[in-house]
């Protein structure tokens, strides 16, 4: 029997997907039972997916059907739709050619690393930049650990750019050296990128550090490069394609990654499926990460992947149960991982807001997500205010609530300090023009280490 939906107004996306997880339906199969009980054969399981991430709301039939299909009253589905529709859409993503550009890409790289090497360099013999710059490859990483992309971006695209002319200028005997780092330089400035809100930037610049890790011979730093672009479509609603992406990284990887990228990859594939509505698939993921590592071991894993650990996989285990509507186990290992600094604690307590309010405790819910907010306005990073933009979403069925009003409240005075979203110059971003720098309280902001 299928349990009742919590009272009180819902949003309809939310909505959908609780009946149907709560009847252990995947979408294909509610797509099938539609397609069953209307007599329209048609009905696809993406266009499920597209109502429970509320890109579109279905109209007066589908409505109906569903009532029938999910045996629920249509006039709940009906109000839920009409809160959503008064929400408007979802903030669209505007990186559809550099996405269907990298997707590509990863195709080809998963079928023949060498369809994909860069092409080659002219050689010069006069001295030329060597790449390390006045900020070392692994300064810059350390510094993400307390800066965030707003702030960073542009001296990661700075970064990238040195790499780039080097390797153009370099004698053949120096590529094998310099290649590595122009891979690693170009996935830590499409990181920054993404953590500073530039979508569009971080996929050339993902597309880049594809083509040199290829050329360089290395497939787990491919791998992570494509692992770090699914992360990013995640967070921009986009988890199909972020599925492809996670999946043609941990098939072209494992063989050569070490067993935290493997558990990492994997976990790239979990977060994804669940939020594409494929429950199977990312339970498969979490379970088959678990038996990889529980916490990597030191010395194991590559220097990119400092900041993986134990507590950090188990967050990252939290993240996709809360996406697949299981909140209770995911509360411990969410509110641990929040003690290790402000972006931190801004990403991963919007997952905990969102899991609260799964579980219909609005109160909780809103306490954590006004931590998050100001930790959000600490960190610097655009990214970390993606899940909490999802929670005011899904708040909005609790408008009349006093809670409520008080966390918009908050949120209204802190959005002039909060970090903007914006391209950052030179090659992530193929950009000449910054965005305009976020107003920040006094003493500046902090960030946190990279977050999964």
């Amino acid at each position: 029997m299928t349990p009742p939906p919590p009272p009180g107004p819902q949003l309809l996306g939310p909505l959908l997907a609780q009946l149907r997880l709560a009847r252990g339906w995947s979408q294909l199969r509610v797509a099938a039972e539609l397609c069953a009980a209307s007599g329209v054969p048609t009905l696809s399981r993406h266009e499920v997916s597209r109502w429970e991430r509320q890109l579109r709301v279905p109209g007066e039939f589908w409505l109906g059907w569903l009532a029938v299909v999910l045996a629920v009253p249509v006039d709940l589905l009906v109000t839920a739709a009409a809160r959503t529709r008064s929400l408007g859409p979802p903030p669209a993503f505007g990186g559809s050619r550099p996405r269907a550009a990298l997707l590509a890409l990863a195709q080809r790289w998963l079928a023949d690393p060498r369809a994909v090497l860069l092409p080659g360099a002219p050689i010069r013999h006069a001295d030329r930049d060597d790449g390390a710059g006045p900020v070392r490859l692994a300064e810059l990483r350390r510094l993400d650990d307390l800066v965030g992309g707003a702030d960073l971006a542009g001296l990661g695209a700075y970064r990238l750019g040195r790499a780039v002319r080097a390797l153009s200028g370099c004698a053949p005997s120096a590529r094998p050296r310099l290649l590595p780092e122009l891979a690693e330089s170009a996935q830590l400035a499409g990181w920054l990128a993404a953590d500073a809100g530039d979508a569009a930037g971080a996929l050339h610049a993902y597309r880049l550090a594809l083509r040199a890790a290829a050329t360089a011979g290395d497939p787990a730093l491919g791998g992570h490069v494509l692992g770090s672009a699914s992360h990013l479509l995640t967070g921009v609603g986009d988890p199909e394609g972020a599925l492809v992406l996670a999946r043609t990284a941990y098939a072209g990887a494992r063989r050569s990654a070490s067993p935290g990228l493997r558990a990492l990859l994997l976990h790239r594939v979990a977060l994804a499926a669940a939020l594409g509505g494929r429950a199977g698939a990312a339970r498969q993921a979490l379970d088959a990460a678990r038996r990889v590592t529980g916490a990597p071991e030191p010395g194991r894993e590559p220097p990119w992947l400092y900041w993986l650990d134990g507590p950090e996989l188990a967050a990252m285990t939290g993240r996709a149960l809360v996406a697949l509507g299981r909140p209770l186990p995911a509360e411990a290992p969410l509110h641990a991982v929040r003690r290790r600094g402000p972006r931190t604690a801004a990403i991963y307590g919007g997952w905990l807001a969102r899991g609260y309010l799964q579980l219909g405790e609005v109160e909780r819910a809103c306490a954590v997500a006004g931590e998050a907010l100001l930790d959000a306005v600490r960190a610097g990073s655009p990214r970390a205010l993606g899940q909490l933009a999802e929670v005011r979403r899904r708040l909005a069925g609790h408008g009349d609530e006093p809670v409520v009003r008080r966390y918009r409240a908050l949120a209204a005075a802190a959005a002039p300090y909060l970090p903007r979203p914006g391209p950052s110059p030179g090659p992530a971003g193929r950009r000449a023009r910054t965005g305009r720098a976020a107003r920040r309280p006094p003493g500046g902001a902090t960030g946190s280490a990279p977050t999964g």
